[in-house]
């Protein structure tokens, strides 16, 4: 009998830690849930808040831009999601061969 691969179980279970702490996945959802919070904040603030501002309601721009931020972090993620690191020096030893 051969013992099972731990290796193999052990890369999926890093690539998954990996995907789960990816720094875009952290930024683009906290870009995304403040620049909802402020387009909400914009919407339902009086005629006063646009009018400190000068006519522009400075809120619903900032969380648009938030907003459009974030999910170009999460859609960056998306597309181009991280490999295990065991894979990526597997890459650099085949390149250097």
């Amino acid at each position: 009998m051969t013992p099972p691969d731990d290796n193999a179980t052990g890369s999926t279970e890093d690539a998954a830690a990996a995907q789960l702490f990816d720094i875009r996945r952290i930024i683009g959802g906290l870009f995304v849930l403040y620049g909802v919070v402020l387009i909400v904040a914009g919407i339902f603030d009086g005629a006063s808040a646009e009018e400190q501002a000068a006519g522009i309601d400075i809120n619903v721009w900032a969380g648009l831009g938030m907003a459009l931020t974030g999910a170009f972090f999460l859609v960056w993620m998306w597309l181009r999601p991280l490999g295990s690191p065991a894979q990526a020096s597997g890459d650099q030893q085949v390149e250097r061969s």
